[in-house]
């Protein structure tokens, strides 16, 4: 490879690897040796990456670097819409998405570019919590770097302030706007989801981590609704029924890996989801009306008849 393309490769690998590389390590996978990667290093350093060195090894720093991407009108498109998605819906206002899509629309034609510019700009009004920014920006940073952190805040179901060393091993929105950290949580020893929006402190260890290859995260990602936070392998079954309006609606979407749906007599039909907490399915079940019933759980139908009779006293101008 000519010059040009080893320093993109460098950079590359540089910033693939969280951990840093030795200048060895880096001469050997170029096929050069390690005069050559040095004055490399020196030459992407006047480029403006941002490099660093501790202990022997070359860091690139994450927090400045700006990632060089080519994007075709679709997809920046896409990104767009889904930074827009985000912006509407997600419980705290992510800090970041503003330069995101400023940065987006410099790579847009007008009149896209304005229009992302506009919304960029009404999205800044919105308030930040500064608390849940840094605790997401440092999960990102142990997420990318394959570090521990220790987590502060109320993260058990029904328990109190507590601190727990985590192994982040990657984040998931849900449809409901939350945002959860999924990984390894040392004090129940198993994999867990902890909601962001619950912990009230982060902070970044030294130790580092490895993800087992036997770890499966499609049981993460086989739902609509995202994660379904609760206590591993403690599952629920909530049972639904639809109306006969709604029901090819929903006969015709996978809703969950463990969905089992049966079309009643008189055209009804019956989901059935196995989940480890219901509430996270409770805006998805409010969006239904009266076109659904909770069957099961019990206390997830006396949730919602609670809810429902509130909202009946409140147009009969009755006294709640």
């Amino acid at each position: 490879m000519d010059r040009a393309e080893r320093l993109a490769m460098v950079e590359r690998m540089l910033f693939r690897n969280g951990a840093g590389l030795r200048v060895v390590e880096i001469a050997k996978a170029c096929g050069v040796d390690r005069r050559t990667i040095y004055r490399d290093l020196a030459r992407l350093e006047k480029m403006g990456v941002p490099l660093s060195q501790q202990d022997g090894r070359v860091f690139i720093n994450r927090e400045y670097y700006a990632a060089n991407i080519r994007l075709n009108l679709n997809e920046a498109v896409a990104l767009f819409i889904a930074a827009r998605i985000l912006s509407r819906h997600a419980e705290q206002q992510n800090p970041h998405i503003i330069p995101a899509m400023t940065k987006l629309a410099s790579a847009l034609p007008e009149p896209l570019a304005s229009h992302v510019h506009y919304i960029a700009d009404s999205v800044r009004a919105h308030p930040v919590d500064r608390n849940f920014a840094l605790v997401l920006e440092t999960i990102t940073r142990a997420w990318m770097e394959r570090r521990k952190v220790k987590l502060w805040g109320n993260l058990m179901r029904g328990g109190a302030l507590g601190a727990y060393d985590f192994s982040p091993y990657f984040l998931e929105p849900t449809a409901a706007g939350g945002l959860y950290a999924i990984g390894y949580d040392e004090a129940s020893k198993g994999v867990r989801a902890f909601r962001l929006g619950a912990i009230r402190r982060a902070k970044l260890l030294d130790e580092s981590y490895e993800i087992p290859h036997s770890f499966d995260r499609r049981h993460y990602l086989a739902s609509l609704w995202g994660i379904m936070s609760g206590d591993e392998g403690k599952q629920i079954q909530v049972l639904l029924a639809f109306s006969a309006d709604v029901t090819p609606l929903i006969k015709e979407r996978v809703w969950h890996s463990s969905q089992r749906i049966e079309t009643l007599d008189d055209k009804r039909c019956t989901l059935s989801v196995q989940v480890s907490d219901w509430r996270e399915l409770l805006p998805w079940i409010r969006s239904w009306g009266a076109q659904v019933e909770v069957l099961e759980p019990q206390a997830l139908r006396e949730e919602l008849a609670l809810e429902a009779a509130r909202v009946g006293a409140i147009y009969r101008g009755v006294g709640v």
